[in-house]
């Protein structure tokens, strides 16, 4: 006699992710580095419920964001005679430029706040709710990491504060 066991799905479980052909790289402008949307998938842990496509746009719309804000920073490295941002002088660490992997976590950051912002109104199951709740709190501590990550490529200050 065979026994056969079927187990439920865990409803909690993690979705599988996109085949990785299916998630090809993000390229950029001239300047800036090409971003790969696994790496971006890895570091800031995003699930496979965010489909290709829709963390394709997100990467992008981040990546328009983190150029426009570097802009000048671009115009002043490019007069300088720099044509990549790898090439602009920097500390290495761990073989890759510091200014290259913090873009890197700009646009990561950027990523995934404005995923995180639009998956309220994805699911609106308890389940769901209670899971928005706990991203929410992140959403700001993202958007922060963001804007330190892009004021290091550029070496400015973190804050900005103005007198009244």
């Amino acid at each position: 006699m065979s026994t056969v066991v079927i187990q439920k799905p865990r409803p909690d479980a993690p979705a599988q992710r996109p085949p990785a052909e299916d998630e090809p790289i993000v390229k950029n402008s001239f300047f800036w580095p090409d971003v790969n949307p696994l790496d971006v998938r890895d570091v800031m842990r995003i699930e496979g419920t965010i489909t290709a496509p829709r963390l394709r746009r997100a990467i992008k719309s981040a990546i328009a964001e983190v150029n426009a804000e570097l802009f000048i920073f671009r115009r002043d490295q490019m007069a300088d005679g720099y044509h990549r941002l790898a090439d602009v002088p920097a500390e290495l660490l761990d073989g890759e430029s510091v200014r290259v992997s913090e873009y890197q976590n700009a646009v990561s950051a950027m990523t995934t706040a404005l995923l995180s912002e639009q998956y309220r109104s994805l699911d609106t199951t308890a389940t769901g709710s209670r899971k928005a709740e706990v991203i929410e709190s992140s959403i700001d501590e993202l958007w922060r990491t963001a804007r330190n990550a892009i004021s290091n490529v550029a070496e400015r200050s973190h804050c900005i504060i103005g007198l009244l």
